[in-house]
């Protein structure tokens, strides 16, 4: 538990330059191939967030040999046979928890994946069920279908798996990464359209870097070949999920904000969301090491999709409120069950703020209120990490607002705090 932290308000406009660190979604993918491959692998830009160092520590209690040297890891697969046996102790990292599920059921020992109370609280049948159907020996602790779960396979086969799309990318993804050592490979049927979808290219990506190609992806079927990760050099690229939180800095307060490494051809669908700051009226530039978002004199709302960078709807709402005309989020009903209800908790904050927002079944709609009408508050994070960001980019306009979880941001990024107090300190200069 930490102390409950007042959040700074912004004098005036922005004009910042900042880093952030590798990509979590990039890493625990390559983690993984890595540490099923054959041979070594040395990862560059491995970021320091909680959910990072949690895959960092099951995968080494699976036998794996990780070297870590700042943001450089050195990775020793072991040959698409993990050691089983451990306790995986996934702490609040749903990513972790999934991946490890899969990793777990290619050992003949049975291993614990756990995690944190709130984690064991989100859904994981899907997953479980489609492993049991490929052969694995999946066995709940207490309640089916949640952590923590003993699993082990060793002789799965491959073939065909049916799947929910729209629950969680995740699970496909998990399925995924340990498709090549499945006998024939594997087909992944999905019964109902996939969310996410940039996150499973993002799986096709990294997967081809370690040697694995020839994924075949289309909105009802995923499919891939029987094959072996092989050890590989690989450079992660910078986050673009936390990059939204500077971005949209700028957006609400004015001025410009720089973010380097965020190029427009990343492999993360979370990098186009400059491109709905700038259907919002700010200015986006593109340049070859960096983008800079300058912010508009009167931001204007959208209605938008947010299926493809749902992670992002908290980043977007905490804009929105601040914009001249209404925002509709859609196609983000599934985030219910990430780690908060991210629709229902984010819109209980937002109306105790006095916010004009409604819940709607796949997202929600805002409407705009005079930022004097709005009152600071205790606001809850829910152990959401995103929660927690997204309601300190509120705070850079609305006083009085104050965190009860604030450490939560060392999920994905604990040098979040220390990068806002740099942001404000160029407000008004």
């Amino acid at each position: 538990m930490s102390k409950p932290m007042l959040l700074e308000t912004a004098t005036g406009p922005l004009s910042g330059v900042v880093s952030v660190p590798g990509s979590k979604s990039i890493a625990n993918r390559a983690l993984v191939c890595a540490a099923l491959a054959d041979g070594l692998s040395t990862l560059r830009a491995v970021p320091s967030g909680d959910d990072t160092s949690a895959m960092v520590d099951c995968l080494r209690t699976l036998g794996v040999q990780i070297q870590q040297d700042g943001t450089t890891a050195d990775v020793t697969g072991v040959a698409g046979q993990p050691v089983g046996g451990g306790v995986l102790n996934s702490r609040l990292a749903g990513t972790t928890s999934r991946f490890m599920t899969a990793v777990a059921s290619l050992s003949a020992v049975p291993s614990l994946i756990t995690g944190d109370e709130a984690l064991c609280r989100r859904p994981m049948a899907a997953l479980h069920d489609a492993l049991t159907s490929l052969g694995a020996i999946v066995r709940p602790e207490s309640v089916t279908g949640h952590l923590p779960v003993w699993v082990s396979g060793s002789d799965l086969a491959g073939g065909s798996v049916a799947i929910p799309g729209d629950v969680s990318s995740q699970y496909v993804t998990a399925l995924m990464l340990i498709a090549p050592y499945l006998d024939g490979g594997l087909q992944i049927q999905l019964t109902s359209p996939l969310v996410s979808r940039p996150y499973v290219a993002i799986t096709a990506s990294v997967m081809s870097s370690f040697g694995v190609g020839g994924i075949a992806i289309s909105d009802r079927s995923i499919g891939v070949e029987a094959g072996r990760y092989v050890g590989t050099a690989y450079d992660i690229e910078p986050d673009a999920s936390s990059a939204s939180y500077p971005c949209a800095a700028a957006a609400i307060v004015g001025g410009s904000v720089t973010v380097i490494g965020l190029l427009q051809d990343a492999l993360q669908g979370d990098a186009d969301f400059v491109e709905v700051l700038m259907n919002m009226g700010c200015a986006v530039v593109h340049e070859d090491t960096q983008t800079t978002v300058v912010g508009a004199d009167e931001l204007t709302g959208i209605e938008v999709d947010m299926g493809g960078m749902s992670d992002l709807v908290p980043t977007l709402a905490a804009v929105a409120i601040f914009a001249s005309t209404p925002t509709r989020i859609t196609g983000v009903g599934f985030i219910r069950h990430k780690e908060s209800d991210r629709i229902g908790d984010l819109v209980e904050g937002l109306v105790s703020l006095g916010c004009d927002v409604t819940e709607e079944q796949d997202g929600l709609l805002i409407r705009p209120v005079a930022v004097e009408n709005l009152v600071g508050t205790m606001l809850k994070t829910h152990d959401d990490h995103r929660l927690a960001m997204a309601w300190s980019l509120v705070a850079l306009r609305v006083s009085g607002i104050v965190l009860d979880e604030p450490n939560v941001i060392s999920k994905s990024w604990p040098e979040w705090w220390e990068v806002r107090s740099s942001l404000l300190a160029t407000s008004g200069h």
